[in-house]
């Protein structure tokens, strides 16, 4: 069986009306995280809370037919994520020198750059495994993943980066997921450099993303996050946060076909995804 990656080759563009057969006997690996109430969440966040609003038994339709629903309270950086443009600004702008206060101002959120702006994604993925690389289940807090780094498990791999990628970097962090740990910020988290978000740029990626909260290296003892706004504001590349990257690691699947669509919520920073590896 040959590549997926060969069968859609390109981004976003319009799949085969048989796609349900030419899919058949692939591999699809769920790269999110499940949604649900104590999940850990951004200490810069609201927490998620899911509820039963009506219940069995509240009302009832002929034939004894009766149903429920929920009320869901969330933000958009919630679970496995995609960052909007418009999640960051640097000097009081935004991707495309856009003035924050301007497209901010307004009450029903962002006037511009919103989640709701990118197309459904499809492309070619691939997944750089650092920790395994580096023999290890997950990184140390204060490891920093620099283009060097980067490159070399590119290499080792056997891929390369291309144009319209969404390039995606395996921590191991998603490990702890349910530990406290996870969200340890003061002590650090792994994540990639400035120097190799510049290689990611000067490949022309699509997008970016990790197993992590932050996604970038947060260094002990500082709330900088310089990764941030020069993808998102300077370059335009997308972020994914809380991808779960470890049934790919364990199938040593290093190139495949990357699907995900944000949720349509008009002028929010970010939107929960479930996002695909197709092989």
């Amino acid at each position: 069986m040959g590549s997926i990656w060969e069968t859609f080759p390109g981004h976003t563009q319009n799949m085969p009306t048989d796609i349900l057969a030419t899919l058949a006997g692939r591999s699809i690996h769920d790269l999110s995280v499940p949604l649900e109430a104590g999940m850990p969440v951004h200490p810069a966040h609201p927490p998620f809370s899911l509820a039963l609003q009506r219940r069995h038994g509240d009302t009832s339709r002929t034939g004894g037919m009766s149903s429920a629903n929920e009320l869901i309270v969330m933000c958009g950086h919630s679970g496995t994520h995609l960052d909007a443009l418009g999640h960051f600004s640097s000097h009081g702008k935004m991707c495309g020198g856009r003035i924050a206060a301007e497209v901010q101002t307004g009450g029903r959120g962002l006037r511009e750059l919103g989640i709701e702006t990118v197309d459904p994604v499809v492309c070619r993925g691939v997944l750089l495994d650092v920790a395994g690389a580096e023999g290890v289940e997950v990184l140390p807090h204060d490891f920093a993943v620099t283009a060097e780094i980067a490159q070399g498990v590119a290499r080792a791999q056997g891929v390369e980066i291309r144009s319209g990628d969404a390039v995606l970097f395996r921590t191991g962090l998603i490990r702890q997921w349910e530990d406290p740990a996870f969200l340890d910020f003061d002590g650090g988290q792994p994540g990639i450099t400035v120097d190799c978000a510049e290689w990611l740029t000067a490949n022309d990626v699509f997008m970016a993303g990790a197993d992590t909260m932050a996604f970038e290296q947060v260094v002990e003892g500082t709330d900088a996050l310089p990764v941030h706004p020069y993808l998102l504001v300077e370059q335009g590349i997308y972020i994914l946060e809380n991808a779960d990257l470890e049934s790919i690691a364990t199938a040593g699947l290093y190139e495949f076909l990357y699907v995900m669509t944000p949720l349509k919520f008009v002028g929010a920073t970010a939107s929960p995804v479930r996002p695909l590896a197709i092989a």
